[in-house]
Parts: C-alpha cells; sequence; structure tokens
C-alpha cells in the first residue's frame, strides 16, 4: 500500500488539533486557537517523521510519549495548569488509539470519527467538567493593550458600593504593564489615589477571607473584552499577582 506523506502529516495535524482544543475544552479553559494550531503542526510534523527511513524508531511508545508531552507544553505552556492539561491531553491520545482498534481496525475514516466523537463529547457533554469557568480577556487603556485570562469565580462579589456594578480584578503584573503602577503604590492605595498619579483612580473596598477589611485601586476602563463581550469595566488592580501557575491572570465574578 502506498502512503502519502503530506496526507500523513494532514491527519496527525487535525486529530491533534481537535483533541488540543477538546482538551482546553474539558479543563474550562478558552480555545488558545493559535497555540493549539502550533501544537498540532509538531504533531503533524512528527507523525510524517515517524515514516522516514531512519526516524522511524520515534514511533515508539516513548518517543510518543515524549512528543506528545513537547505538543502540551507549546499548545499550554509551563505553568502546573498547563502541565495538568498536557497529562490531559495524553490520555486522550492514548483512549483515542484504543477506541480506534476497539472498533477493529485502525483507517483514517474510523480515526478521524473517533477523534470527532471525542471533540464533541468534550464541546457538549463534559465541558467545564473542572467546575472552572475561564475566560479570555482583553484590556485597552490609551495606547496600551493587554490579553490576560480570568477566571470566572462566581463567589467573587466585589462591588462597587456606590453603583453595585462588579468589579473586574488583575494582578499587579498587568496593571504596571496597562498603566505604569508599581506594586509599591498599589500596596499603598489612599496615598496612590490622593497623589492623583493617574486620573480617574478610586478606591473600592474589599474583605477576603481570613483577611482584614482593605482598599483597592481601581479605574473605570472603557475598552475591555471579556470573552465575547465588550464595553466599560470598572477594573481594580491587587496588589500582587493573581493564579500564579494556575493559568489565570485575573478574576472576574458571575455577571461579567
Amino acid at each position: 500500500m502506498r502512503i502519502y506523506l503530506e496526507l500523513v502529516v494532514l491527519l496527525n495535524f487535525l486529530v491533534d488539533g481537535l483533541l488540543l482544543l477538546g482538551t482546553n475544552r474539558l479543563a474550562g479553559h478558552p480555545p488558545q486557537w493559535g497555540r493549539c494550531v502550533l501544537g498540532a503542526l509538531v504533531g503533524g510534523i512528527y507523525g510524517g517523521m515517524c515514516l522516514v527511513p531512519g526516524f522511524r524508531f520515534l514511533g515508539n511508545t516513548l518517543w510518543r510519549l515524549v512528543f506528545l508531552g513537547i505538543m502540551g507544553g507549546v499548545a499550554f505552556g509551563m505553568e502546573r495548569s498547563g502541565w495538568k492539561r498536557s497529562g490531559l491531553f495524553a490520555l486522550l491520545s492514548l483512549a483515542l488509539g484504543g477506541m480506534a482498534m476497539g472498533f477493529g481496525q485502525v483507517n483514517i475514516p474510523m480515526l478521524l470519527l473517533c477523534t470527532g466523537g471525542i471533540w464533541l463529547l468534550s464541546r457538549i457533554g463534559l465541558g467545564g467538567m473542572s467546575g472552572k469557568d475561564y475566560v479570555p480577556l482583553e484590556i485597552r487603556y490609551r495606547d496600551r493593550m493587554v490579553r490576560l485570562t480570568a477566571l470566572r469565580d462566581t463567589g467573587n462579589s466585589l462591588r462597587d458600593p456606590i453603583t453595585g456594578e462588579q468589579v473586574l480584578v488583575i494582578g499587579a503584573d498587568a496593571a504596571g504593564k496597562l498603566t505604569d503602577l508599581t506594586a509599591a503604590q498599589l500596596r499603598n492605595p489612599l496615598e496612590t489615589v490622593g497623589n492623583r498619579v493617574l486620573p480617574g483612580l478610586r478606591l473600592i473596598p474589599y474583605r477576603a477571607v481570613g483577611q482584614p477589611a482593605g482598599m483597592l485601586v481601581a479605574m473605570r476602563l472603557q475598552n475591555v473584552k471579556v470573552g465575547d463581550r465588550c464595553g466599560a469595566a470598572l477594573v481594580a488592580f491587587a496588589p500582587e499577582c493573581i493564579g500564579r501557575n494556575e493559568g489565570f491572570q485575573a478574576l472576574t465574578g458571575g455577571g461579567l
């Protein structure tokens, strides 16, 4: 039987792409199309290399696991949440092979059918089974823009005490990139707002579990995109990083 190398590369690209997207869906993360496409491209090239004379040893189990890890690193990053998703992706890939073999044959239509079934299950039936919901976040201020991932925390009750509007919270690192406010300034909210280092700064009172009540520096920004929702939002700046190694850098509530 004649095997076309480009067809193998394309097939592996499609299969790995669907599995990477399904993994993000199962973990409650945004699709991250760009990173998943790059990870799938690594998988496609790897699948083609396994057929090239001199590189067929890459098809054994050890190298398969190595490249699954590389694909996961490219698609999900090297944070703790990325490692968790890489492990889930490896399990889905191995389950796909077992599923295809369980039907008695491993061919292109069967492989694509099984992959589509896994993706559909993760998209409709098991989406967000981690119990967490992550949404893409984009904030613009003047000529600056930051792209973050926000954890939609339904227990986040931080609101403007005057209007009752829900408040979006970002960490000190993102706040610095957006406004040049330093962590030291954010740790001294009364002084920072009193000195009027930026127009429009205000204070938002907050209370965290096990900690005394405090104040956060906040600003109403006109160009905020949370998921598919665009508009103005009240953004508070925490004096520390948020979600370090957990794959998110901001907190939003159920109303945002």
